[in-house]
């Protein structure tokens, strides 16, 4: 008799628990959780390096002068090939005189400056930049990390020039 008991009440008390239990579950089925919104990745390092590069940072008061405004006059433009596969983009600005030079995540305004060697130069004095073209190549070199960056370039005019240009024949002898 005392194990009918024992049997009835703790049915009881199971029915009793699995019914509390029930309703609850079926409330956190219906209260669903928010859906956590997933970050946007990290930027990339070219992509981080790209917004943090200003474009359009040169000071109004520049002036260039007549002669500095004349050598803008002979920089070539556009996309030049250089060594290794690499490519060096020339675009000129709205502003005369000025240039927006860019390769691969560099970006660089620059402006010509006079130079006594002959060769033309633009520069990016903020940066360190320096763009250096001569009649038969052109190299672009970042200053401040003393390197360049690129080697060899040549736009079509240069690569002309460079072919017609008579090698150096080391035997002969100076006259």
């Amino acid at each position: 008799m005392k194990l009918l008991i024992a049997s009835i009440v703790t049915a009881l008390f199971a029915t009793a628990a699995f019914a509390q239990s029930a309703p609850q579950t079926a409330d956190k089925a219906q209260a669903k959780k928010p859906v956590p919104v997933k970050k946007a990745p990290a930027p990339t390092k070219r992509q981080a390096i790209e917004e943090a590069t200003p474009t359009e940072d040169f000071n109004p008061a520049d002036k260039l002068t007549d002669a500095e405004r004349a050598l803008a006059k002979q920089v070539f433009v556009g996309e030049i090939q250089c060594e290794l596969g690499a490519k060096v983009t020339i675009k000129p600005m709205k502003r005369e005189g000025y240039f927006f030079v860019s390769r691969g995540i560099y970006k660089y305004v620059m402006h010509p400056v006079e130079s006594r060697t002959g060769a033309l130069r633009l520069e990016d004095p903020a940066r360190g930049a320096l763009w250096l073209q001569l009649a038969n190549k052109s190299m672009l070199m970042n200053q401040k990390e003393g390197k360049r960056l690129a080697d060899e370039c040549q736009s079509p005019e240069q690569a002309d020039f460079a072919k017609n240009m008579k090698p150096v024949n080391l035997l002969e002898s100076a006259k």
